[in-house]
This record gives structure tokens, sequence and C-alpha cells, in this order.
């Protein structure tokens, strides 16, 4: 029988960030009062002692473990030994303190980027352990599929009861629009509204546009989520996704002709692409959540631009990077 969430005490990490937001709509949706999102400047989650602290504070029966510290290539490339340190460090004391607390069940957002750089396309969840991710977001994608081994370990020897989802890239409102650290549709979609809206005559992105990607509503995703809480208790990967592949390429065109830019693209094949294709099987979903995407990628598209625009007012008063020129922006994950 599916976990009845609505009586539940849960903790939802990284509830505050982009996927946090659709997951907490989608939570009220089934009724759930008792939801929890901590907070860094409250309980710093890569801290042993907080990690405690937040347990034993809220007593929760579910986590929903979906924080992160991540970025685009160019974040990656900055920070592999931060970004490997911070994922694992969340992952190894959340999911402890679950086993010492007999939690109920824990739900682990992994990553695409754990895929071996040369996975056969469409990815099966099979293919996880045969090679190395790419090299540009290794570290990060070690750390979120070494969660899954340490989740597997608890089940087998402590009984924990858990999951372990890969969705694939996300995009939809409250994306993170950074010329910084945003991936790969935020950045387009920003490049092009300020290219368009300044008659800028062309715009530059990362690479050749020879790599492929796919991309999930978030929405969608959330759905996956509190699906797979529901219904699953072991950690068994499952692909979350579209079973659509773009390149980057076609993306790019197709942005610009959404937001309505005429000026010419150039690339820069000096900069890396990334894994070079993207693309999920996502039969294990339907099979075992009975999921499946709803929303179409170009209406989505469209909701995505259409809150951007409405929205930069605000987002530049909470972020000055909005406020500035835009740069060059890669095209990571």
């Amino acid at each position: 029988m599916p976990t009845d969430l609505s009586n539940a005490k849960i903790v939802v990490t990284g509830g505050a960030g982009f996927l946090g937001r659709a997951l907490l709509a989608e939570l009220a949706t089934r009724g759930c009062a008792q939801v929890f999102v901590p907070r860094r400047r409250e309980y710093d989650l890569t801290r042993e002692a907080d990690v405690a602290r937040l347990y034993k504070d809220r007593s929760p029966d579910i986590v929903l473990h979906l924080a992160a510290e991540v970025g685009g290539i160019g974040a990656n490339q900055a920070n592999p030994g931060r970004y490997f340190f911070a994922n694992m460090a969340m992952a190894l004391h959340l999911i402890e303190y679950a086993r010492l607390h007999n939690l109920k069940k824990f739900v682990q957002v992994g990553t695409i980027c754990a895929y071996p750089k040369y996975t056969p396309v469409p990815f099966r969840e099979e293919e996880l352990w045969n090679g190395y991710p790419e090299e540009t977001n290794a570290p990060y994608g070690v750390a979120k599929k070494a969660a899954m081994v340490m989740l597997d370990g608890y089940r087998r020897q402590y009984g924990l009861a858990s999951s372990y989802l890969l969705p694939v890239n996300l995009y939809g409102p409250w994306d993170n629009f950074d010329v910084q650290t945003s991936h790969v549709i935020p950045a387009l979609i920003r490049k092009c509204v300020e290219a368009q809206e300044a008659s800028r005559p062309f715009i530059e992105c990362w690479g050749d546009g020879s790599a492929s990607r796919e991309f999930l509503f978030v929405e969608d995703a959330a759905r996956g989520v509190v699906r797979a809480a529901e219904v699953m208790n072991e950690p068994v990967p499952i692909n979350l996704g579209t079973c659509m592949e773009i390149t980057i390429k076609q993306l790019v065109e197709l942005i610009a002709q959404l937001c309505d830019y005429t000026g010419e693209i150039r690339w820069d094949p000096s900069k890396p692409n990334g894994q070079p294709r993207r693309c999920l099987d996502t039969s294990r979903a339907a099979e075992l959540l009975g999921w499946r995407a709803r929303v179409p990628f170009e209406e989505g598209l469209r909701q995505t631009i259409a809150w951007y625009r409405a929205n930069r007012s605000y987002r530049a008063s909470h972020d000055p990077s909005l406020a500035a020129p835009p740069t060059p922006a890669g095209t990571s994950k």
C-alpha cells in the first residue's frame, strides 16, 4: 500500500530552491500540513552537528533530500572539491541520522551527471556503473551516486526504507538565472531576452552546439519525487525524464525564436560541450511509479520565458547579477 503522506512529518532539504518550491506545492495538494524546510542559516547540512540537531528538533517521519551545491560547466570547473565535499557530506550525515532516528523513509534526489560520459542513448539505469562520468561534472555526480550506494547498504543492513531518483535537466519558473551559476535553459532565456530588448546583433554560446540534452519541467519532476515517497521502499535508481532529445544548437534556435530574438548565434568551440548526449529511458518510472511527464517542452519553455520576463525586477533586487550585462553562458547539465 502507498505511504500516506498527509499525516507524516516531512523534512524537505532544499525546499526553498527551484525544485523545492514545486515539491512543496505538490505536497500541499496531497494535504501535507507538517512540512519543514531547513534553511542554511539555521542548519548547515554539511556539518554533522547541525544534521543531528535537525533530527532532534523536528523528529521527521520522512526526509526528501533535494539540497545540493551545483552549477553549470564553469561553476563545476571552478569548484570540483567543494561540490564533492558538500554533496557527499550532506548525504552522509542525513542518511546516518535517518538510521539513528528510525526514519520511516528517505528519498534521495540524485543527478543525471552520475551516468558515464559515453552512456548509450537512451540512458538505462543498468548503465550507471559502466564508465566514469563526464569530467567537468564528475565530482558532483560521483558524490550523488555514492549516496545511492549508502542507501542500498543501509537498506540491506538496517532496513532503512528509501528511494533514489535521477531527474534529467530541470527547467521552469523560479529557475536560477544567475549568469555565473545557471544551467543552459535559464542562461539562454536571459541571454536572448536581454539581447532582443537591447537589439544586440549577436549572442555567444559555449561549445559547438552538437551536444544533446533532455529537459523535464520542474512540476513534472516534483510529481515524481512525491510519488516515489509514496510507493518506493528500496533505492532502485529511477530515471525521471521525457524521452525527448534535443541538440544545444536546436535548443538555442528554439529559445531565440520564442524570445523573438533574430540576431546571429555565435559559437565558441574553445569552450567545453559537456557530456556528448543525454536522453533517458523512463520505462522504469512508468512501471514502478506509474509516472510520466505531462508538460510538452515548448509549452514549458513559454511558461519559463513568461515567468522570467514578469519577475526580473523582483529578482534583480535580490540578485545584483541580474542587473548586470550578460556574459557567455555554458551549456552544462
